[in-house]
This record gives C-alpha cells, structure tokens and sequence, in this order.
C-alpha cells in the first residue's frame, strides 16, 4: 500500500522544508516538493510538521523495584508511548546480581515480545563483573545489544570504580558504549543516615540528600574512568550545570562523552517537594531529583548548543497508592515518574514554540541523535527513501491541556497537569502503518524486536 502525506514541513537536523512524503509499504519511498499523487491514500497535512518517529532511549517497563513493580508495563507502556508520538523505545534489561546477561536478556524478551506498540530494543544492565559476564559480551552484540547500563549508586546495582574501569575496557574491544547514572552513593548514604538520626523523614529530604555537586563529583569521575579505559560514555538523565561543565571539560580534553537530559529536569524544580501534602510531594520523587529552578536555563542552552545530545524520559511509572510506601521514610518512596507520553508535546510546547528552541535541535535530540548513538541510524531516526516510515504529524492547530485522564499510561496523575500544549500531535505511523490518529491508538502490539548496531554518532 502506498500513502502520501500532502503539503507539510519535514523536519530534519539540519532544517525544514516543505516537502510531501510518499511511504510504500513499511518504508519510505520519496521525499519532496509536489510528488504525483498516485497513492492509495492521500492525507493533507498542510500546516503540519512532520517529524521522524521519536525514539525515547531510556524507559523501565515491568520493573520490579523497592518492593514492588513499576505501574506501566510494556503494553501499557508502549501505547503511551506511540500514542505521544514516540515509535522506538530502549528499555533496560537488568538480571539481579548473580544472574547472567543471557538471563536478563530472555527475561526482557519474556515480558516485551508480542506485547509491545511501538518497535523497541534493549540496554543490558552491568550490576555484576567477574569473567563469566564479560564472556557473554560478545553474545550481547550477537543478539543486537551494543548498549549497557552501570551505576555509580545503589547498592543492589552498583559495581564499585574498579570494575567499571574494566568492563569499559571491555566494551572498548567490541565498539559498545555505556550509560551510566551518576551520583555519589557514599556520601548520599552519609546524608540519608543525619536526617533520618534527627527524625526528617519527609519528602523534603529527598533533595537534600542527592545535591546537584554529588551528581557533578560522579560524573566527573565516571569522566575520568572512561578516560584511563578509553571508552566513550553516556551521562544519563543529567539535571545541572556543574554537571554538564565536567562534561565539556572531559570534551575539551578529546574525550567522548554524551549528555542525555529529561523534560522533568527541564520544565520542573524541586519546589514540589516541599508541599505539605505527601501525596503532591511524593510523586515527583526521582533520582537524580529535581533541581532548583535556575538549573533550567542552563540545560535549555546546553539544548541550543548542541552539549546535550539526547532528550529521554527515564519513565519509571508508579501509581500514587505504590507511593504511599514512603510517607513514613522518604528513602522508600519507589523513586520515578511517568513521561513517554508527554515527551514530544512538552518539548515543542516548552522549548521551540516558547524558547526558541529550532525544531532541528527538537530533531536531532528525540530522533536522530538517539538512532546514530544507539545503532538503529538510518533506519530510525531521519524522513529520508529506505528508512522505515516512522512518522509523527505535528499539527499545530491542535492545542490541548495535558490531562492524567485523558492519557494512556497505566497511572492515576500527570507531573504535568494542567499544562498547555502548543499544537499537538494529531497521526503517528510506525512503519507505514497509521498507528494513532487524534490520540486514539488504532489496532493491537506490533512493535519488532530492533538488532541495533554499534554508535555511530
């Protein structure tokens, strides 16, 4: 079947242009000016910008965490996901310590195939390090996973320096790449261990414990890690400007290093967590947390600047009744927020329709830079003949406020209630098929499995 899209604006990273786009089955046949209109189907989409489909590589769907499981699972959450426009996720698959990848593998696969909306692959967690996991390396590559997570902090996933210094080395011989949450987990245990000694228990505690300097301290040394090893990282969910300046610093020093930053650190501060109400308070916990608000300004110009490559979500949903766990100790809240949804509105509402930010940079940021740094480019990521008709029509006549009941993810608010979008996100194709049209997600899980290749960014 042939479909062609009528009268819109391509966006790509280096610009827009008026251009029609001719999909033929799940690819895309021909983009440019006044294409013959000898398609099954004609759609006009004058006045709309045509996106890429976005890829949000950082989601955690099914996750079992602080004693329970997070709210959306990969049906759940996939259809939030496409439904906002984002076609591809990248999920992390994470054994438990004393699991092999191979296991964390087969369960991800378990709980994602045949279930998901959107295409979808996968990072592999690193939270142990001895022979047998860096045996199973190469098979990780095999199965289409050139991408893996470690941590500088938690207990039951952190590795300790030694052994990321070593398993960078590792990936450095197979071409892969590492992201990595970074925060200083010794002190914040020293910090969690006062407050909680003089009786502060509330949500207010939260940030005091995970400071912006602690997050700078591990970048900066997750930084220099991956300068002894070689290896290019990812600093995931970055939220401040002393972070980012390590980053640049390493940068100047030649070597790689990636930014990945969040629409909560960009649009919400950690006022929220010093409401009275627990309920209000709790649902913003994440970590890193959120920052003061004068942090904004300097990620909306790392935007501009090109120093931030990507803008994930880190969604990791729970419901209000799963947050309930901390209201006597903060340190139990289960820590995340739900935004796979969200993403793509917030992002042009907030950044290019207010900030100035050019939709090339809102480009380059949710689709191509995410396809090039984790091996899906050009398959993903760009409009262009023979990539996969992935498409998001942006019509900027369909303003809305963003409502928690009117959206698809499995939890009961939004952390942004009552916003008002620019414009909004009227068709999304995923592989030349209409797959949401006026918010309603048309048809079942179609979602492939992605054997993703190395960086190419």
């Amino acid at each position: 079947m042939k479909t062609l899209l009528k009268g819109g604006t391509v966006v790509t990273s280096s610009g827009t242009r008026r251009a029609d786009v001719l999909m033929e089955g799940e690819k895309i046949a021909k983009v440019g000016r006044g294409l013959p209109e000898t398609a099954d189907e004609i759609v006009d989409v004058s006045d709309c910008l045509l996106f890429p489909g976005f890829i949000d590589a950082h989601t955690h769907f099914d996750l079992d965490v602080c004693n329970t499981t997070t709210a959306d699972s990969f049906e759940t959450g996939s259809r939030a996901a496409l439904r906002g426009g984002t076609t591809t996720v990248i999920d992390f698959a994470c054994p438990n310590k004393g699991e092999t990848l191979h296991r964390g593998l087969e369960l991800w696969h378990e709980k994602a195939d045949g279930k998901t909306f959107c295409d979808y692959g996968f990072h592999m967690t690193i939270d142990d390090w001895n022979p047998g996991v860096e045996a199973e390396l190469p098979a990780m590559f095999a199965a289409g996973i050139s991408s893996f997570k470690m941590y500088l902090t938690y207990p039951a996933m952190m590795i300790g320096d030694r052994d990321i210094y070593l398993a960078l080395k590792a990936l450095k011989k197979l071409g892969g790449i590492a992201g990595v949450h970074c925060e200083n987990a010794g002190v914040i245990d020293g910090l969690v261990a006062e407050r909680k000694a003089a009786g502060k228990l509330s949500v207010a505690s939260h940030p005091l414990t995970r400071p912006p300097y602690l997050e700078a301290e591990a970048v900066s040394r997750l930084l220099r890690i991956a300068q002894a090893a070689d290896c290019p990282v990812v600093v995931v969910h970055l939220t401040n400007h002393d972070a980012l300046e390590e980053v640049e610093r390493a940068r100047k020093g030649g070597e790689r290093g990636y930014v990945e930053t969040c629409p909560q650190y960009l649009l919400l501060d950690e006022s929220l967590y010093f409401q009275s109400d627990y309920p209000a308070a709790a649902r913003y916990v994440c970590a890193p947390p959120l920052r003061d608000k004068s942090e904004q300004k300097y990620l909306w110009r790392g935007l501009r600047r090109g120093e931030i490559q990507t803008i994930s979500t880190d969604h990791c949903s729970f419901t209000l009744a799963q947050k309930e766990a901390g209201r006597e100790d903060f340190t139990k809240i289960p820590g995340g927020l739900p935004g796979v949804e969200t993403r793509g509105e917030l992002i042009y509402s907030f950044g290019v329709a207010k900030r100035n930010i050019h939709p090339d940079t809102m480009c380059r940021t949710l689709c191509e830079n995410p396809a090039k740094l984790y091996g899906l480019f050009p398959r993903k990521g760009i409009l262009r003949r023979g990539s996969d008709a992935d498409i998001v029509v942006y019509d900027l006549k369909n303003s809305h406020v963003i409502r928690a009941d009117d959206c698809a993810a499995n939890v009961d608010y939004n952390p942004y209630e009552g916003f008002v979008t620019v414009g909004g996100i009227s068709r999304v194709y995923l592989r030349g098929r209409l797959a949401v049209r006026d918010g309603v997600v048309l048809g079942g899980p179609a979602g492939q499995y992605m054997v993703r290749g190395k960086c190419s960014l």
